[in-house]
């Protein structure tokens, strides 16, 4: 019997290690909480900072007060000596004591550390992740290295099924490995919840919503938009790309010289209660990725019951996108085929609202509860792996 079943002796305690706490991570950390209080386990939740690490999160803790712990507070990550970090990291988890600690990855040696914690002190490690085999070019004696350290794993919860693969091919057994990782609030951006926002436009628009940074292929979104601007039959969609980053300055310059600066919207970075008005009165959602891990952004639209077109090379794409019926994916270096389908989303033919509500329908088995269930069924399958009892639930 496994610690905080009935019957046990003891609660079952699980912790959840992320880098920084953010808005994705907060729904899914509630659902796993309110699962644990229904099978009597009791969660907690850690990070090594609460500034932002890659998003300029503002992110509201008053709800979890109690059951988040962060391990430097508001410093970041670069202004503390890495020994410290660790010193207080373990110091955390000496005082929580959890039973099994859900890391998220392994590539910031802070987790590595926790990672090397549960080893010594007999706990079970969870895997957190959606990396993907094709992320990038693979290297085999970084993958040999990377299989060395899932070695220390005993479960894992990932994206879907391009990361159950890469998991397995890594050394975790396929029956340790479970999916639903990358979910969001769905019901934050539902068309119910949302409609009655005022639109931040006043013509129908495409969006997209991304870091500006090379990955994200929005120097190749543009030129699509511009393809389909130059051949739209009747008044042409807007374009609006929110977010910020290195490529801005570039970004504006090719707006500028492909002549489209009176159609392209550029509202910077927005906090997650200010991107919901665009999500309200969207057209259509564009994600044209060339490397993503999965694409939560994808989550949002569909969640808003817009029509998607996603890059084939987005973790999220094998998952979340039916061809013709929840979207479209498109080859991220093929400008053509993106244009072709801006024009056949925007034209007065297409059938938006169905492609809308199919959406809907199938993000709602990508939430904050799956999420829920599957971290406990790796949190189970890691348990009795530590007591050769495996997939005992």
């Amino acid at each position: 019997m496994l610690p905080g079943d009935a019957g046990g002796a003891t609660v079952t305690k699980v912790a959840l290690l992320f880098a920084n706490f953010g808005p994705y991570h907060l729904s899914r950390f509630k659902a796993f909480q309110d699962y644990c209080q229904q099978r009597g386990w009791q969660a907690v939740g850690i990070e090594l900072t609460r500034s932002g690490i890659a998003y300029d999160w503002r992110t509201q803790l008053d709800n979890f007060s109690s059951s988040i712990v962060s391990v430097l507070g508001e410093q970041t990550l670069n202004a503390v000596r890495f020994d410290r970090l660790i010193r207080q990291l373990y110091a955390v988890l000496a005082r929580e004591n959890p039973d099994a600690i859900a890391i998220a990855g392994y590539f910031r040696p802070a987790l590595l550390a926790a990672l090397l914690w549960c080893r010594w002190h007999g706990k079970a490690a969870i895997l957190l992740s959606d990396s993907k085999q094709d992320d990038a070019p693979r290297q085999w004696w970084k993958e040999t290295v990377k299989a060395g350290i899932l070695k220390g794993f005993q479960a894992a919860l990932v994206g879907g099924k391009p990361h159950k693969r890469y998991a397995i091919d890594l050394g975790i057994p396929p029956e340790g490995v479970f999916c639903d990782y990358d979910t969001i609030d769905n019901a934050t951006f539902h068309p119910n919840a949302i409609r009655h926002l005022p639109s931040p436009l006043p013509r129908p628009y495409f969006l997209a919503v991304n870091r500006f940074i090379p990955k994200k292929n929005l120097f190749r979104l543009l030129d699509a938009y511009a393809l389909y601007h130059q051949s739209a039959s009747g008044e042409p969609w807007d374009l609006v790309l929110c977010g910020d980053g290195e490529l801005r300055n570039e970004i504006e310059k090719r707006i500028d010289e492909l002549g489209l600066a009176s159609a392209v919207r550029l509202p910077g970075f927005l906090q997650q209660s200010q991107m919901l008005p665009y999500y309200a009165h969207a057209g259509c959602f564009i994600h044209a990725s060339t490397q993503e891990q999965w694409g939560l952004v994808v989550n949002e639209a569909m969640a808003a019951g817009l029509p998607v077109l996603v890059s084939r090379c987005c973790g999220c794409y094998e998952d979340l996108i039916v061809d013709g019926a929840t979207g479209f994916g498109f080859d991220p270096e093929n400008t053509e085929e993106l244009a072709r389908l801006m024009l056949e989303v925007a034209s007065e033919t297409f059938d938006r609202a169905k492609i809308g509500r199919a959406a809907l329908d199938r993000i709602q088995h990508f939430s904050p509860d799956a999420f829920a269930r599957g971290l406990s069924q790796a949190v189970c399958y890691g348990l009795g792996a530590l007591t050769g009892r495996r997939g005992e639930t």
